[in-house]
């Protein structure tokens, strides 16, 4: 089969188009066809300096899936030949992934493609639902009628966070960089829009909170940008974060009795522990599509696995809104 293969770190010229062996399904996993992938910031990481994550090179990159089962291993029921799926399931250490015509994975990690989405659609979703669905339901437990921020509303991460906050019912303000962002997180279902370059930590309580501050604060920034969420959680709130790689002062959280939840939705797949919670959340996110309450943002250009190194740049680049999706021919 092709696959692009990352045979060095650094930029995007260390992908290669290579034939390599085809996978096969080893006891509890699938061989997916695949129809496309999709690129994510913590893809560009490892493959600009490796880490703990990156796979030994060479190695096929590509966390994310959509595509049609074409082997099943033993001992898997869930699924048969001719499935379509979608599931973030590879791309990291000891698991080759979906920058390839075709991928050997665990079928925990898949689910049913959601109903009424293509391939590219449902590629789109997988880590970055999982990811916001971890921080809002499963440990923030955001609540119908609270106040919610996400930082990032048009993002990744936050375009779904944003969704699944209104799917509960909450009152959500999402921060957006521009006013075709701000338009775009409003089409989501944001109840106001906030750029947080503009205003600051206390005129966005003041004038997006009521001056009480927000129940649940989802930050997908980043960087100092952790301070901010603590500043603008209320009393007894809960911040999520997914970015918080540097030292913080937690002093301001501790006298406002803040929970802070830290979310790396890949270390059930590193450590094989609760894999399958994410095909659970998986069917969750289908029956939110299924029921109209979420829908994924593309980012409007077009890639195929030749120009998975174009990719990469079109998200480094910081110009893409939405997801950039690769289709596998």
């Amino acid at each position: 089969m092709k696959a692009m293969v990352l045979r060095e770190l650094g930029g995007p010229e260390g992908f290669e188009l290579r034939e390599v062996p085809d996978p096969v399904a080893g006891p509890g996993e699938v061989v997916i066809r695949v129809a496309a992938t999709s690129v994510n910031p913590v893809d560009v990481k490892i493959r600009r300096g490796g880490g703990p994550l990156a796979p030994e090179l060479p190695g096929i990159l590509g966390m994310d899936v959509a595509g049609v089962v074409e082997e099943v291993g033993e001992g898997v029921s869930a699924f048969r030949a001719g499935d379509e799926i979608y599931g973030c399931a590879g791309g990291l250490r000891g698991i080759p992934g979906a920058l390839a015509e075709r991928m050997a994975a665990d079928a925990r990690l898949l689910a049913p493609k959601p109903a009424g989405l293509d391939f590219r659609q449902a590629a789109a979703l997988p880590l970055v639902s999982i990811t916001a669905w971890e921080g809002l339901y499963d440990k923030a437990r955001v609540a119908e009628g609270e106040r919610v921020l996400v930082y990032g509303g048009t993002g990744g991460v936050g375009h779904v966070a944003l969704q699944l906050a209104k799917a509960r019912g909450a009152w959500v303000v999402a921060t957006a960089s521009s006013e075709e962002k701000a338009r775009i997180a409003r089409e989501l279902g944001a109840d106001e829009v906030a750029d947080h370059r503009r205003e600051t930590p206390a005129e966005m309580v003041a004038r997006r909170s009521g001056g009480e501050g927000f129940d649940v604060v989802f930050d997908s920034v980043g960087g100092d940008n952790l301070n901010r969420a603590i500043e603008v959680a209320g009393l007894c709130g809960r911040v999520v974060s997914i970015v918080a790689r540097q030292s913080y002062d937690l002093g301001p959280a501790m006298s406002k009795d803040l929970s802070l939840h830290l979310v790396l939705m890949l270390v059930p797949m590193i450590h094989d522990r609760g894999r399958e919670h994410h095909g659970e959340i998986l069917r969750g996110v289908a029956d939110l599509v299924a029921a109209g309450r979420l829908r994924p943002l593309l980012d409007p250009r077009r890639f195929t696995l030749a120009e998975a190194a174009q990719a990469h740049g079109h998200l480094e680049s910081g110009a893409a809104v939405g997801k950039v999706v690769i289709d596998i021919p």
